[in-house]
Parts: C-alpha cells; sequence; structure tokens
C-alpha cells in the first residue's frame, strides 16, 4: 500500500525558510516519480516541483525556481522540498505526489494534477509579511 506522509509545514514571516519532508512506503524511487503540489485558498491545485525516477532530473514551476530545491533520501524514505525566500504567495496546502515511472510531459513527470496516481494529505504553510 503507498502512503505518503507530509510533514514540515508552518507559519514563517516573508523571507524565511521551511523544509517540508514527505515520508513514504509501499514503492520504491526507483520505479516512482514523486513531487510536491500545492492549492492556495480560492485556487486549482498546481504542480511545484518533481523528480523523475527514470534519470534523477528535478523540474520546477516558474514561480518556486531559484527558491525552492527537491531532494530525495533513498535509504530514508524521505523526500524533502527546501523553501527559501518564502513569499505570502507560497502560502498554500502542500502535497506530495507519486506516480508510476512513465513517460508524461516535457514539463516533468508529476507537471499536473491529473498524473498523480496517488497524494499525502498535506502539510500548510503560512507566509505572513
Amino acid at each position: 500500500e503507498v502512503q505518503l506522509v507530509e510533514s514540515g509545514g508552518g507559519l514563517v514571516q516573508a523571507g524565511g525558510s521551511l523544509r517540508l519532508s514527505c515520508a513514504f512506503s509501499g514503492f520504491t524511487l526507483n520505479d516512482y516519480n514523486i513531487g510536491w503540489f500545492r492549492q492556495a485558498p480560492g485556487k486549482d491545485t498546481e504542480a511545484v516541483s518533481c523528480v523523475s525516477a527514470s534519470d534523477g532530473t528535478s523540474y520546477y514551476a516558474d514561480s518556486v525556481k531559484n527558491r525552492f530545491t527537491i531532494s530525495r533520501d533513498k535509504t530514508k524514505n524521505l523526500v524533502y522540498l527546501q523553501m527559501n525566500s518564502l513569499k505570502p504567495e507560497d502560502t498554500a496546502l502542500y502535497y506530495c505526489a507519486v506516480n508510476r515511472k512513465g513517460s508524461y510531459s516535457v514539463h516533468g513527470p508529476l507537471s499536473s494534477p491529473g498524473f498523480v496516481d496517488y497524494w499525502g494529505k498535506g502539510t500548510l504553510v503560512t507566509v505572513s509579511l
């Protein structure tokens, strides 16, 4: 059974940093792509970042490029999202998500919510002014 559990969310001032963690079980990163999505109040769910199982390539939304970094720890079954220079518009519920290795999009294997096979329950990030 695939399980994804996010942690690390919280309240932070603009310009600050947070590191989100996703603890996973029931699969390996050799077979599944893994990434992060977010949903801000009143907005659609958007892809934030993901890592390809095929070659380890990382993908980022333009809005977070050069501020967020995704990383994997295969030995601990953890995936991280390091978020720096946070802005109020980064406020959202952040979800960890996976899908089976394969070809999806040139923008990344988890570049759309429609590509997701499994979701975590989310962790809330609030960025204040």
